[in-house]
């Protein structure tokens, strides 16, 4: 997308930039969205921003992929998006999204979302075209979208039938309502997880694992430029604990990719054979353990 001059960027203008690239990296490049916003942690564009700008360019990226099937539902309902500029699809769920979920002021939606598009070359001329949808959308939207079942749209279908399969329906429906809320963040912590909890604004759960919710880009918090902890699901971080002491003992994880139980066994005085068949994978492993 063409660049702006930064210093005559109406406030919020460079964050949904961002986001745009993000979500196409996503949607157009099929790139994973934990690999997009580290680099952008450490790129100067997103350095820049002030912190509640760095914390909104991940809410709009979530918030757009969570609701995405409901956001295409209600985009199709109305219009059929040109094929020549998918950039112009990106602007409206953006911008659909701050109206239907972040409370953004309608006004600020719709005009930042046109500043994109006008931004771009093959895009620019639909910006018309996007100021009215999205006029559409502050006027009808929330009423559209009480017509509808969002838990839906926004589970892949494949998904709910393996649920279903595996859980039956109730069950199934609420692993999908639990899906389209923002997920907790949980961290396997080297010392003191009490510390570690008061400072990421989270508590510690009953296997020692630190859980919270997160804001922004997770090489931003305390403690990540340090190795002080690293992320782990708690689940995952069980099998390591069953093993007991395991100082001075060889252990092999294989699949070991991102590294959260190399890292756990590693901490605990074990000597650990990492392997992984996937190349990136090993990459990012290698990665991991260097920053631990």
């Amino acid at each position: 997308m063409a660049r702006t001059d930064s210093a005559i960027d109406p406030p919020g203008l460079a964050a949904r930039r961002i986001a745009v690239d993000i979500l196409d990296g996503v949607l157009r490049r099929h790139r994973p969205l934990d690999e997009q916003l580290e680099e952008r942690a450490a790129h100067p564009d997103f350095a820049a921003l002030a912190h509640r700008d760095r914390a909104l360019v991940r809410a709009l990226v979530t918030v757009v992929l969570r609701r995405l099937g409901t956001l295409r539902h209600l985009l199709g309902h109305w219009l059929k998006l040109p094929a020549d500029a998918p950039r112009v699809e990106t602007a409206l769920l953006l911008g659909a999204a701050q109206i239907l979920w972040l409370e953004v002021p309608d006004h600020a939606a719709v005009d930042l979302a046109v500043r994109l598009v006008q931004a771009e070359r093959r895009a620019a001329r639909y910006a018309g075209l996007v100021n009215a949808v999205l006029r559409r959308v502050a006027r009808e939207g929330a009423q559209f979208l009480a017509t509808v079942d969002t838990i839906a749209l926004d589970t892949p279908e494949w998904l709910m039938a393996r649920w279903v399969k595996n859980y039956g329906a109730e069950t199934a429906r609420a692993i999908a309502v639990a899906n389209g809320q923002e997920p907790a963040l949980d961290l396997t912590v080297k010392n003191d997880p009490e510390l570690w909890a008061r400072a990421l604004g989270g508590r510690v759960l009953l296997t020692g694992s630190v859980r919270a919710i997160v804001h922004g880009p997770i090489s931003q918090l305390p403690g990540y430029g340090e190795g002080a902890w690293w992320v782990q699901d708690a689940a995952a971080a069980l099998p390591a604990k069953l093993f007991g002491d395991v100082r001075g003992r060889s252990v092999a994880d294989l699949c070991a990719a991102p590294g959260g139980k190399t890292a756990q066994l590693t901490a605990a005085g074990a000597r650990v054979i990492a392997v992984d068949r996937a190349p990136g994978r090993l990459e990012r492993l290698q990665q991991n353990l260097a920053r631990l």
